[in-house]
């Protein structure tokens, strides 16, 4: 079944979904990690792959930047496709000292500032959580691998550029107790709540607000590296 935003096939994707935000990590994880991958869907080069992992069917497809664009193609691949499992990878900009570029974060909750669940389905809250079940295999599993993996709850922020007049984000921080910030997982928490389904938010610390430190791009590549075989790893664990 085809939607506005996705020309897959019914049956393209797997029960569980990688989900970065650029359209090009997409193809990364697809070229360097998937056994014959296979591009089902490229609507506005918004690509999305199915391949396999040691073996078991795994998708990876972007999201695009920001809680609305998030909203809409998780939406599609619970609602449509039957996906059972999204699992975000992306960076997130730390508010914490004790969170460095570098660290990877598991949310155990969101704090959004957007309107999302609001005029989506006419709920008032601003703290979701993850799926407890999937967390629980995450974490099994960077166990497993001897991968450090931190948890904590996290901002997700409508807004990138803050104006002088803004919300400081060290307020946000204190009166929240977020870790770091990135723009998209309340509104997954809330489809795959909204939905019956399960969703986590694996993140790589890409800046520091607290420090300056910023990793470059070759940088980003190697880190992201270790959150992409973690959630891939994960994902056939389910």
């Amino acid at each position: 079944m085809a939607t506005p935003h996705i020309n897959a096939a019914d049956g393209a994707f797997a029960k569980t979904v990688l989900m970065p935000g650029d359209p090009l990590r997409a193809k990364f994880v697809a070229e360097n990690f998937l056994e014959n991958a296979e591009l089902v869907t490229s609507v506005r080069n918004v690509f999305g792959y199915t391949g396999t992992y040691l073996g078991k069917p795994v998708s990876v497809m972007a999201s695009g930047m920001g809680m609305p664009s998030m909203g809409i193609y998780s939406y599609e691949l619970f609602n449509f496709y039957g996906v059972e499992n999204i699992i975000r990878i992306g960076s997130a900009g730390s508010y914490s000292p004790d969170l460095n570029v570098h660290d990877l974060i598991l949310a155990d909750s969101a704090y959004g500032d957007s309107r999302f669940a609001k005029v989506q389905n006419g709920e008032n809250y601003r703290i979701l959580e993850p799926s407890a079940e999937l967390n629980k295999v995450i974490l099994d599993t960077a166990a497993r691998l001897g991968i450090v993996c931190k948890c904590g709850r996290i901002h997700s922020s409508d807004v990138f550029y803050g104006g002088p007049n803004g919300i400081k984000w060290t307020d946000v921080r204190e009166k929240f107790g977020v870790q770091c910030v990135e723009m998209e997982s309340f509104a997954l928490f809330h489809n795959a709540r909204v939905l019956g389904k399960r969703a986590a938010c694996l993140l790589t610390i890409s800046d520091s607000l607290v420090t300056g430190d910023a990793l470059s791009a070759e940088d980003r590549q190697d880190s992201f590296r270790t959150m992409m075989k973690l959630a891939l790893e994960a994902a056939v664990a389910m």
